[in-house]
């Protein structure tokens, strides 16, 4: 909504209910006051119910009888005018809104919106905000958005148990959020360090959510989170945003060992991919929801290795891995982690995966805290 648009009023008064006020209040009936004037009963009638104007001649019969200057009455009849163009224009404009309200709901998860008080019911103001979400200037964009090259998958899959709509809509709102977040430049270079200490950050667990944005806000790394809506199978995504890389997480699962991965997973995608490309962009769903081509592709498989080498190193991991069936018991797994300074729950979670096996029994907490 524009800044005019916000002084307009609900209604406009025409100058015929100042006139009815002022003539009771000097105590003519109206037959007798149109009588006064030389108008008949039925005209000045149609000047108290709006349905006839004030002219120069009539703002004059009024100043002499009533003693209101006629200057007064011709700036209340401009205003009314004024205003009744104001609101008839505001009404058009609202119409409008609703018709073009009715194909954008079409392409954008209302519902997840509405949750996340994105948008608020008015047409006139959600309109301009999708369009701001979206980044389009106009509707075609919007309803081609799930052909193209980078959500295409999820509409041709016949295995997700997801929506379209819904996973389009959440990576939209978590680039909307990354463009107002503003970090240093990044640098690639920094990226042993920056694990270290993300590291060191997850194995203390304490604080790890604030902590983890804030180190990598400062090596210059955007970090949004942003809960899912229904049917959004979606753990994370990496994209570049006005010149920085930046991560989305839904933290859906909220466990410690999920959110690490998922973290270093969109890191590997930001160290092995986005820095050599600064217009790609990857969306990680849920495994169960995943197309075995997504999967199995080059690039997943990278993010993934970068993930578990950077949690655990590969060196120690495959000396421990020997005979890890006989290991994977709370003491074995606590004193590796230790060892190796991390978390016991991103050892176990390791264990898990290796074997397939989610069943043993375990006091370790998996808890974020």
């Amino acid at each position: 909504m524009t800044a005019t648009n916000t002084n307009i009023p609900a209604f406009a008064t025409h100058p015929g209910e100042i006139l009815l006020d002022e003539i009771e209040a000097n105590d003519f009936s109206q037959i007798d006051f149109a009588k006064m004037i030389g108008y008949r009963r039925s005209q000045l009638n149609e000047i108290i119910k709006g349905k006839r104007n004030i002219n120069a001649d009539l703002a004059l019969l009024l100043e002499k009888t009533l003693g209101v200057d006629a200057e007064y009455w011709m700036e209340a009849q401009k205003n009314y005018d004024l205003d009744k163009a104001r609101i008839d224009a505001k009404n058009k404009e609202q119409l409008e809104a609703i018709e073009i309200w009715k194909v954008i709901k079409e392409f954008i998860p209302v519902v997840f919106f509405r949750r996340e008080k994105v948008i608020n019911g008015n047409p006139l103001i959600d309109n301009q905000i999708i369009r701001r979400i979206y980044n389009i200037a106009n509707l075609d964009e919007l309803a081609t958005l799930s052909v193209q090259s980078t959500y295409a998958r999820f509409k041709k899959s016949t295995k997700l148990k997801n929506d379209v709509v819904n996973i389009i809509g959440w990576v939209k709102l978590v680039q909307y959020k990354a463009k107002e977040v503003i970090v240093p430049p990044f640098n690639h270079e920094n990226k042993e360090q920056l694990i270290v200490e993300l590291r060191e950050i997850i194995s203390e667990n304490k604080d790890v959510l604030h902590k983890v944005q804030s180190k990598l806000h400062e090596y210059g790394i955007k970090l949004i989170y942003q809960a899912k809506g229904e049917k959004t199978p979606v753990d994370g995504v990496s994209f570049w945003s006005e010149g920085n890389p930046a991560i989305g997480m839904t933290l859906r699962h909220n466990r410690l060992d999920n959110y690490a991965f998922t973290l270093f997973h969109e890191l590997g995608h930001i160290f092995e991919h986005l820095v050599n490309d600064n217009t790609a962009e990857f969306i990680d769903l849920d495994l169960k929801n995943e197309e075995e081509e997504y999967k199995n592709s080059a690039e997943e498989k990278e993010a993934n290795i970068f993930a578990q080498n950077s949690l655990i190193d590969p060196k120690e991991w495959k000396d421990f891995e020997k005979n890890l069936s006989t290991k994977n018991n709370d003491i074995a797994i606590k004193a590796f982690a230790k060892k190796i300074k991390i978390h016991p729950c991103i050892v176990r979670g390791r264990i898990c995966y290796t074997l397939n096996d989610y069943r043993t029994f375990s006091q370790i907490s998996h808890d974020i805290n």
